[in-house]
């Protein structure tokens, strides 16, 4: 169902995907897309896999249309419109939810932002510029900024600690895994400059801020030969009762979101297993734990 809301004075557009009626426990699930994308591009460039999350009733899922491609997120060196004309991205997804709220069965405190590359950069945004509006966050291709970079309130702890997922791949030429800046024609392309972290500290700046303080676990995710598909690693920073946060490591992947339709060629290799449906559902998952 596409609709439309208005936030901040414009009239933005989103898709909601999920009948009205349904389980009272259902989460939502808010998408932002990447740079130079919409909601509907997003969703075919994930093979609408995103949508059996509705399907099956485990969440209503809605695609947010950014303005004119992008996001307003947080970094210090952006230079799209959605900042150069100050739009206001975190009153959009507030909108979106409530009105959302009015006509679907969900679960108010089952909140879960999902976010590739400048989407990524939003979901960031949000955890710290709007942290009573997500339980949880998905992030892929996309690090946070360093201090110096980032306009939102850097935080070493928080009153609102949620689990968080991170995927990144190791042969990203778009957002280098081991953080630093974007080479020039990303810059380029894409209007964006800063310093960035690298994937690992990115996931422990999260771990830190949830307040874990344990060594992180990691293993070599099982693949199946035949799909011929980078191998994934799983580090994951867990300690009794704080929210966990755990990096998918797509070694030889690229600026690209894990599951059963690869990405262009062009923005490299995809990971498969597993799947971005399946890391949200380890996420809707993680809100049913008690604290």
């Amino acid at each position: 169902m596409h609709s439309t809301v208005t936030a901040a004075g414009r009239t933005r557009t989103f898709t909601v995907i999920g009948e009205p009626d349904g389980p009272e426990d259902r989460a939502l699930v808010l998408v932002f897309h990447g740079s130079k994308q919409n909601g509907e591009t997003h969703r075919r460039f994930t093979g609408g896999a995103l949508n059996r999350l509705a399907t099956d009733g485990q969440a209503v899922v809605v695609y947010l249309d950014g303005y004119r491609g992008n996001w307003n997120d947080a970094r210090a060196e952006s230079f799209f419109p959605a900042r150069l004309e100050q739009v206001d991205d975190v009153a959009f997804a507030r909108a979106v939810v409530d009105a959302v709220r009015r006509f679907h069965r969900i679960d108010a405190h089952r909140m879960i932002g999902v976010g590739y590359s400048n989407g990524g950069q939003m979901v960031f945004r949000l955890i710290h510029d709007a942290p009573d509006l997500l339980a949880g966050a998905v992030i892929v291709a996309a690090t946070m900024p360093d201090r110096a970079g980032f306009l939102g309130p850097f935080s070493e702890t928080s009153e609102h600690p949620i689990p968080v997922t991170l995927v990144a791949g190791t042969a990203d030429r778009i957002v280098p895994y081991e953080g630093g800046r974007f080479a020039w024609w990303a810059r380029a392309l894409f209007k964006v400059g800063g310093v960035a972290l690298s994937a690992p500290a990115t996931a422990s700046y999260f771990a830190h801020r949830n307040g874990i303080t344990a060594t992180p676990t990691t293993r070599m995710l099982p693949t199946s030969p035949s799909t011929r598909r980078p191998r994934m690693e799983e580090t994951t920073y867990r300690e009794p009762g704080h929210p966990p946060v755990t990096l998918y490591t797509v070694h030889g992947g690229g600026h690209t979101i894990p599951g059963a339709k690869p990405a262009p060629v062009v923005l490299g290799r995809t990971g498969a297993d597993p799947a971005i449906e399946d890391m949200i559902r380890d996420v809707i998952g993680a809100l049913k734990l008690p604290a």
